[in-house]
């Protein structure tokens, strides 16, 4: 199958009349890519960046943090990866989406988590292709826009269905096909089959895209050689990297690499990142939604710090000890936190 190209530049792929910057992508992942992470993986250079999944049918029926989780960011393709289990939510949602400004509708057969599968929705979907069918047809036929499915090899080793799912969706209009080299009953264990989504290649005429455990330029290049994906999607790899999808396309494409901060820098865009929550979600919740992003980023960018500093950085509810605290660890000086604590 050929590669379908995008881009005045050559280095994306066509999504419909969506084109990518470039062939790697910011996965979809739940409770992690809201606005202000895809905000600064689209700055740092990813090609395509996707919301967390919405339920359909909360979007439709107008839930706050529902529609929050399906807002775009400015001057990237809106993305907004809807999941459901009843065709005319999804077409409901779609519709919602669409006019609410989305480019492009995922629909979520992907999803492992059991509060997902247990509702039929997700990954579970692959346990019936027929219904999974009316879903994507549902969607497809409610939007103007491209819609794109995202899925599993399947749900067990024992119905690896991804090549006849791929190629219904194609079929009913699915502009787009990712799968991730796992199967639902896999979860996240062991390592992702990347020669396994090749079966999908061999039935598809569309982009596709590889997903599952790429962290490096090494990966993304292995992962399309042995998947035939034209492009890949990095999920749990830039927990605390948000520049980590740009800096992969950068080096595939051959150009600079990102400016990825360090030191003291790195420190103020965790900073920003805090902020940007806690302007999204209001102050006391966002500082507290931020706090996994805290420790993937002390994890990531800072010197050793100590125990009992991270549990303080991490437990405060004072916005401000915890930018002073984070922009002292970053800039080597864990040791002052205690006194930040006593002026706070």
């Amino acid at each position: 199958m050929s590669i379908q190209q995008g881009g005045a530049n050559g280095r994306g792929i066509r999504i419909g009349t969506v084109e990518s910057a470039n062939r790697v992508f910011l996965a979809p992942m739940s409770g992690v890519t809201d606005v202000p992470f895809r905000r600064l993986a689209h700055r740092f250079g990813a090609g395509l960046v996707v919301s967390e999944m919405v339920a359909c049918e909360q979007l439709a029926e107008g839930n706050p943090e529902t529609r929050l989780r399906s807002e775009g960011i400015d001057g990237a393709p809106h993305v907004v990866q809807l999941a459901g289990r009843e065709a005319h939510w999804m077409a409901e949602g779609a519709r919602l989406a669409e006019a609410a400004g989305a480019d492009v509708i995922d629909i979520n057969m992907g999803c492992p988590a059991k509060k997902v599968t247990s509702g039929y929705s997700g990954s579970a979907l692959m346990r019936d292709l027929d219904h999974a069918l009316t879903l994507v047809e549902a969607t497809v036929g409610a939007v103007s826009v491209p819609v794109t499915l995202k899925m599993r090899l399947g749900w067990d080793h024992d119905s690896l269905n991804a090549p006849e799912l791929a190629a219904r969706a194609e079929a009913a209009g699915v502009a787009m096909i990712t799968v991730h080299g796992r199967t639902r009953c896999q979860f996240y264990k062991g390592q992702a089959d990347w020669d396994a989504i090749r079966a999908v290649r061999e039935r598809i005429s569309l982009p596709l895209v590889a997903n599952g455990d790429c962290a490096s330029a090494d990966d993304a290049r292995e992962m399309m050689s042995r998947s035939g994906a034209d492009a890949v999607m990095v999920g749990r790899g830039a927990y605390g990297r948000p520049w980590l999808p740009g800096a992969i396309a950068a080096e595939l494409d051959g150009l600079p690499a990102p400016d990825v901060p360090s030191g003291a820098a790195f420190g103020e865009l965790v900073c920003e990142h805090v902020e940007m929550m806690r302007e999204l979600y209001g102050a006391q919740k966002g500082l507290r939604l931020a706090r996994k992003h805290i420790a993937w980023y002390l994890d990531a960018g800072a010197a050793a710090v100590p125990g009992e500093v991270r549990q303080k950085i991490l437990t405060s509810e004072d916005a401000g000890f915890v930018a002073a605290s984070l922009r002292a660890c970053f800039a080597g000086e864990p040791e002052t936190v205690s006194s930040l604590e006593a002026a706070a």
